[in-house]
């Protein structure tokens, strides 16, 4: 008896939680993205990851940009390479030509941001992130961000479509600084890796910026509102699992990113349609 009360209980829980999401969801319209092309799913930050989300219906992505030593711009999230290739060492010491002999451990070549702006330039509908991979700090000195800034935000903008949403993001308050001053009309997202809070609030706003990219635990709802009513723009991560993507829905966050775009997509339309995602 004991065994069916605690199982009554926990079902009641999840009755509940579920309503709750329901509602929330109903009310409300959430941005799902590709984190670098959905990274469990597939190579992450490459041409087939891009194209596999694409082809499952997103519109939406999330990238990293680093510099090459020769002032090329390559989109890897990284700072050594051994993790994702089969090279050794830092990107920002290698030159373009030698991060092009190098493959990833699932056999694609790295790709620059010249090649991803050609995959994007005739996608409507588009929200993008791209993230100012500007650590560690030794390789990105004061006197280097104004030369990695001005080349990002350039190829970027150049071949932005009339109707895409594209942000600069960073969790290093100096590149997002940067690309401030020098590119007043630049759309940027703080990230961090901390909740949503009175304290990540506060520090979204003192910069000036409108848009706050949180870690999903130890976040509330009422933190989210909090947002919100302070007139910033929410993004949670991580979205490893559905479990991520049902707690973003019920946080209230306006945009949400997910690791694992074709399966989350596929389950919430036939679980959850009447959450209204758009991706």
């Amino acid at each position: 008896m004991k065994n069916l009360n605690y199982l009554k209980s926990g079902l009641s829980v999840c009755i509940l939680s579920f309503c709750a999401v329901a509602a929330v969801a109903q009310t409300q319209q959430v941005r799902v993205f590709s984190h670098r092309g959905g990274r469990l799913e597939h190579d992450e930050n490459t041409v087939e990851a891009f194209k596999a989300s694409h082809k499952a219906g997103y519109t939406g992505y999330e990238t990293d940009i680093r510099i090459t030593k020769d002032g090329e711009l390559i989109v890897t999230h990284d700072s050594k390479l051994d993790r994702t290739t089969n090279g050794t060492g830092a990107v920002e010491e290698k030159t373009l030509a030698e991060l092009r002999r190098l493959d990833t451990k699932k056999g694609n070549k790295m790709m620059t941001l010249d090649e991803l702006m050609d995959f994007l330039k005739d996608k409507p509908g588009l929200y993008v992130e791209f993230e100012m991979k500007t650590n560690p700090a030794e390789l990105y000195p004061e006197n280097k961000l104004p030369e990695y800034v001005d080349k990002l935000y350039r190829k970027v903008m150049s071949k932005k479509p009339a109707d895409a949403e594209f942000i600069f993001t960073s969790s290093d308050t100096r590149s997002l600084r940067c690309m401030q001053q020098r590119h007043p009309d630049a759309d940027l997202l703080l990230i961090t890796s901390d909740p949503v809070s009175k304290a990540t609030i506060n520090l979204c706003k003192g910069l000036g910026i409108k848009r706050l990219g949180s870690k999903m635990e130890g976040t509330s709802r009422e933190a989210v509102n909090l947002a919100h009513k302070q007139g910033l723009t929410v993004s949670l991560w991580p979205g490893k699992s559905i479990g991520d993507f049902m707690l973003g829905v019920y946080l209230g966050a306006d945009y949400l990113c997910t690791d694992i775009p074709v399966r989350q997509k596929e389950w919430a339309e036939k679980n959850a349609p009447w959450i209204n995602v758009k991706y």
